[in-house]
């Protein structure tokens, strides 16, 4: 049972961990100390509710529907362009997190519901191959989920709560110019990867 809950924690947080609009979010508003709490709590809820709407079966309905698959992934590769897009527009002019102006807690929260939610391949990752992986063990499906579950939490946790340790080396403009395109870069290989 705890080798299940082990996979299931390494399987989750291999899945979660890269970087991304979300973790971008996460790490950007985790240094300004900026509505953490909000963000952390949004990303890591809708990552449990995803997790668990696999688990229970979405994932295998989604994987029976290929058509509505095509559909959202080139939604989704769309969505990463203009995501991406907006990635080398924000290294093309890095600045200082401190000299932004600060962001009202509606504008977070539409912000981080937005890359969370209307990113496909979110569902694709979360609910459809986390789903199926979960399925694979019969009788501990929702073992291996709670194993998922708490790496999401304790993901979205340390990076948000834990951003403020690396404020000093994160808050330049050249490390965030760098953050950007790698960003940029990896949603344009995504967008790919989900066309093909």
């Amino acid at each position: 049972m705890l080798s299940t809950w082990l996979a299931g924690l390494l399987t989750g947080l291999s899945l979660i961990i890269v970087i991304g609009v979300q973790n971008a979010l996460v790490l950007r508003q985790g240094l300004r100390r900026e509505h953490v709490g909000l963000v952390v709590a949004i990303c890591a809820i809708s990552d449990l509710l995803l997790i668990a709407a696999g688990t229970a079966g979405m994932g295998a309905v989604a994987a029976a529907h290929p058509a509505a698959l095509r559909v959202l992934s080139w939604v989704g590769a769309a969505y990463l362009v203009w995501s991406a897009i907006g990635s080398f527009r924000a290294a093309a002019r890095p600045g200082k997190l401190e000299a932004e102006e600060p962001r009202s807690r509606r504008s977070v929260l539409g912000t981080v519901l937005a890359v969370t939610w209307l990113n496909p391949h979110v569902y694709l990752d979360t609910v459809v191959m986390l789903g199926s992986i979960a399925a694979s063990h019969g009788a501990l499906k929702w073992t291996f989920a709670a194993g998922a579950m708490t790496g999401s939490v304790l993901w979205f946790g340390s990076l948000g709560f834990g951003a403020h340790a690396l404020s000093g080396p994160l808050g330049r403009p050249s490390v965030w110019r760098t953050v950007d395109v790698l960003t940029g870069l990896v949603m344009l290989a995504v967008a790919v990867s989900l066309v093909l």
